[in-house]
């Protein structure tokens, strides 16, 4: 039977702040290796026997960065589904579901393959066990079980969920029956798990059938898939994306795939899996999948320490220095600072939330700012103006469009652009510039090779992004606000 991956991408990863922000989340960031972790889901699966092209589902807001990475790895996916809003992890699998099995806007894969569905966010060191383990599931899946994965404990942990295994599944070798779900526990408690055995940690990873998976759902969640079949029906096609039907999608209840039916159907099954499973769920997971040098620390960046031991230091943009501290967490991004103590970084979407209160920025943005014809790094800004590092990147377009109350002068640093103002359509080379009035229709293109590198700078008396009136759009973007 085919396997088909599920790759749910839609996370927004607050715990992970400052580098992980809602438009810019963990996944789509080389946070462990030199591929984002996006990117390494999709690449561990490569030998996989019986894989077919995966299947993506993710924020809308996300689509062109997780269009891009993939591109880089020369991956072509079946689908690439956008979610209007955030539903949780169980009806982004029914539309993976319902997609698997539409021949006419799906992945094509024929009959009713097993879903093997990943978090887009975890790291597992161990590739070949992991494609060994999900062989041995394969069979289990296609009996009629729904399988998760339970990762082997290491340690006492109490930031995870558990599940309690159950009697060994008849005639599947490591296969057994789930006898409950626990909530995360507390610490004597998830000691006892530990020394009691065959409690696994929750991994949040799955393989069932498409069409049972769906079955389940009809029986314990016939809401949700009433309204992920109208999302899925009255989606249209974009570009090489899905865009599921918004109002339909916002009908379906908001319920993790353990909830909505693992915890209910009689059919759920566990299989043991030690690959060195992280779900990198806060900078304590991050030090922990990273090794760390004499003095306990881990160092990325530009960093100089002094007497300082068992930290995780993160230098983006900057030398960050340190003295004398122990057990600390220091993150440096272009446009914020995160200092916490190590054993409290649990805590820190109470920052996210304080900051989502007082409408800083910051928690959805970095300073540059990635767009699909490139990126927007905003290096200076005062009452009336507002200078960008402008990188289009070859063939990139932005959209045809006015400011009514802005002017901008763009000034080329590298490389040759394209410039239509009004009517007139012109070439920029190096270190030639260009002015555009308030309220005159303009676009920046790149014809050429290479990346094309300017200089912008913004002045009015109002400047924000809501001051864009878009003409035209070569990414479909006619309705948004964002350049």
């Amino acid at each position: 039977m085919n396997i088909l991956p599920v790759v749910l991408s839609g996370g927004s990863g607050t715990r992970l702040w400052p580098l992980s922000r809602e438009l810019y989340p963990k996944q789509l960031l080389p946070l462990v290796g030199e591929h984002t972790m996006l990117q390494e889901t999709v690449l561990r699966l490569q030998g996989l026997e019986g894989m077919a092209q995966p299947l993506i589902v993710c924020n809308h807001e996300h689509r062109f960065m997780v269009a891009e990475q993939l591109r880089q790895i020369e991956v072509e996916p079946g689908a690439i589904l956008l979610e209007p809003v955030a539903r949780n992890t169980a009806p982004a699998v029914a539309i993976a579901a319902l997609a698997a099995a539409d021949h006419t806007r799906g992945v094509r894969d024929p009959g009713d393959p097993l879903l093997l569905v990943l978090p887009a966010d975890h790291v597992i060191a161990e590739k070949q066990v992991l494609l060994s383990t999900i062989a041995k599931a394969a069979p289990v899946a296609a009996s009629g079980k729904l399988v998760t994965f339970g990762i082997t404990p290491t340690r006492p942990e109490t930031g995870y969920g558990y599940i309690r295994a159950g009697d060994g599944v008849t005639g599947h070798d490591g296969a057994y029956s789930v006898a409950e779900f626990v909530e995360k526990p507390d610490r004597p408690t998830a000691e006892q798990y530990l020394a009691d055995g065959g409690f696994y940690w929750n991994s949040g990873m799955f393989l069932f059938r498409a069409g049972q998976f769906l079955d389940e759902l009809k029986r314990f969640q016939p809401a949700m898939l009433k309204a992920c079949r109208r999302a899925y029906d009255e989606a249209r096609a974009d570009l090489d994306f899905l865009r599921l039907d918004r109002e339909g999608f916002a009908a379906s209840p908001s319920d993790s795939i353990d909830y909505a039916v693992m915890e209910k159907t009689a059919d759920a099954a566990v299989v043991p899996l030690d690959a060195g499973w992280n779900d990198v769920g806060n900078w304590g997971a991050l030090y922990d999948a990273k090794s760390a040098d004499d003095d306990g620390n881990v160092l990325i960046g530009d960093v100089c320490t002094a007497e300082t031991s068992n930290c995780y230091i993160h230098a983006g943009h900057r030398l960050v220095t340190t003295l004398g501290i122990d057990g600390f967490i220091v993150v440096e991004t272009a446009d914020a600072v995160l200092v916490a103590p190590r054993d409290r970084v649990q805590e820190v979407k109470q920052i996210v939330n304080k900051l989502r209160d007082d409408r800083r920025r910051e928690i959805q943005l970095h300073r540059e700012v990635f767009r699909p014809w490139g990126s927007a790094d905003s290096i200076g800004k005062g009452d009336r103006y507002h200078v960008n590092r402008l990188l289009i990147k070859p063939g990139g377009s932005q959209s045809l469009q006015l400011h009514n109350r802005r002017a901008e002068h763009w000034v080329v640093v590298r490389g040759k652009a394209e410039i239509t103002s009004d009517s007139e359509v012109y070439e920029l080379l190096e270190n030639q510039s260009t002015y555009i009035p308030v309220g005159t229709p303009h676009r920046i293109h790149n014809p050429g090779e290479a990346p094309l590198e300017m200089i912008e700078i913004q002045t009015g008396s109002h400047i924000d992004e809501s001051d864009i009136v878009r003409l035209e759009d070569t990414y479909g973007r006619a309705d948004e606000d964002a350049k």
